[in-house]
């Protein structure tokens, strides 16, 4: 017997089926238990433990379908559409799975139906394991009210008006039952029945399209493993090429005859329906990864999905010259985020802003800028606006001449060095971005180059002739 806290007492949580036959049901208090059963075996509830137990079992269902639901605290809601002729049908999927959890030490109750809450409940509360499609409502209809689910006042109105099953309350009007006790309640009846669909949010993401290879004995050489793949992958991009599209995430499981297993996800820059190129991931990233991949007793499913996509068009390189070029930067940018980790291969995307302090920002090279601006458009045969690499912070340069008030420098000092300025533009005032920095101080920049040919980005905070300390100035940046 199970036994947790609450509201500081100590209550039944789950019983066995001989204190349940004694006459102990979940809810009484552990003095009452003791009371009727002095000699009782008690255990704290671990429900954490309950629910990690709960999640492998769901892992371990992931070789009958990537489709599961969790029906907490102790059920699992499994889609098996289209599932059933790689077991021989829904009767040998059935028994099969509830072999394996029988093996596994696990006593479960398994039902197949066109509805889940139809399977649920009839889990749950019947004794069908097995409805044809189109007899939902007839197979729920001996079940007790308790099958909805209700709260238990309301259960015991329902119980107290003489309605003891589903069935009598589907021979009544659904409008008095929504009148007395909510919408709720109808929806609820109607989803048991199959007479209303059945939400389903899936503990992980549903691939857009897979492929699979189960093994009759379980594989374990990494060569093995690779050619493996590498037929998947070749299934799967014959795929996205009828679909017309290219994979943008994939990810690679492996189910281990013990039941665990491991997962290997690769990202790309652009759709990808390249078989060779796939494979290069996969293998950069299964070099890669820190935790190598352990094939215990051998793995007796290997599946490969695409969680992600994007239409892809047909490349034509003959039409554009740079086609293959952006090609191979694209390439190599999956291998090195496949090998490295997407946060470590950045590239920069332009912000709305006319702060040059702000102008950029680093991002992951696979992943979408949604918010990026377009960089500013150059100017054929003129110089650059703004530096293309910019100091943080600013340096401070000595001014050793200057023309006043708003003149540029006519020299200034820079790691130990003076230079003097043959050339300038300027000013150019640059104020701060006030709801950002409310007591930053506007700049006036200037171009300018030295008598070396050199060019550089100054820029002054603080206006001569003005009462107080003289103006500062900065070097920003520098061109080239």
């Amino acid at each position: 017997m199970l036994v947790e806290k609450v509201k500081g007492e100590s209550r039944i949580a789950a019983v066995s089926r001989n204190a349940r036959r004694a006459g102990l049901a979940p809810g009484l208090t552990l003095a009452d238990a003791r009371a009727r059963i002095p000699q009782l075996w008690v255990e704290e509830m671990d429900r954490q433990a309950d629910a990690r137990l709960l999640d492998a079992v769901a892992e371990d269902c992931d070789r009958v379908t990537p489709i599961i639901v969790i029906d907490a605290p102790d059920g699992l809601v499994l889609d098996i559409t289209g599932c059933g002729h790689l077991f021989g049908g829904e009767a040998g999927l059935r028994a099969g799975l509830s072999k394996r959890f029988g093996r596994a030490g696990l006593n479960v109750r398994t039902v197949i139906a066109g509805a889940p809450d139809t399977a649920r409940a009839l889990a749950r509360h019947g004794r069908v394991a097995i409805v044809a499609p189109g007899e939902e409502a007839a197979a729920v209809r001996g079940l007790p009210i308790a099958a909805l689910g209700l709260a238990h006042k309301d259960q015991l109105a329902i119980s107290r008006a003489g309605l003891k099953t589903i069935g009598a309350l589907a021979d009544r009007p659904s409008a008095l039952f929504t009148a007395r006790f909510g919408e709720e309640m109808t929806g609820r009846l109607a989803r048991l029945q199959g007479l209303a669909p059945s939400p389903l949010t899936p503990r992980r993401a549903v691939p857009m399209l897979w492929a699979e290879q189960r093994f009759a004995e379980p594989i374990g050489r990494m060569e093995d493993i690779e050619a493996t793949l590498a037929n998947l992958g070749e299934e799967v991009c014959r795929m996205l090429l009828a679909r017309r599209e290219g994979a943008r995430r994939m990810e690679a499981g492996f189910h281990r005859a013990d039941g665990a297993v491991r997962r290997i996800a690769v990202e790309t820059g652009r759709g990808l329906r390249d078989v060779r190129a796939l494979m290069r991931l996969f293998r950069e990233r299964l070099d890669a990864v820190a935790d190598p991949l352990d094939p215990g007793f051998g793995f007796d499913l290997v599946r490969l999905c695409v969680l992600e996509g994007e239409s892809l068009a047909v490349s034509q390189p003959e039409l554009d010259g740079r086609a293959l070029e952006a090609d191979e930067v694209a390439n190599l940018a999956d291998r090195l985020s496949a090998r490295f980790g997407q946060e470590r291969v950045l590239r920069f995307v332009a912000r709305d802003t006319h702060d040059p302090a702000r102008a950029a920002r680093s991002v992951p090279v696979l992943q979408e800028a949604a918010d990026a601006a377009a960089w500013p458009a150059l100017s054929a045969g003129e110089p650059p606006l703004r530096p293309p690499r910019i100091f943080d912070p600013p340096q401070p340069v000595a001014i050793t001449l200057a023309e006043v008030p708003d003149g540029p420098p006519r020299a200034f000092h820079w790691r130990r060095r003076e230079h003097r300025v043959v050339a300038h533009e300027g000013p150019e005032r640059i104020a701060p971005e006030w709801w950002r920095e409310a007591s930053a101080e506007a700049r006036d920049y200037y171009r300018v180059e030295d008598a070396d040919g050199r060019r550089f980005w100054l820029f002054r905070v603080g206006d001569y002739g003005v009462e107080g300390a003289p103006p500062r100035w900065f070097l920003h940046g520098a061109f080239g």
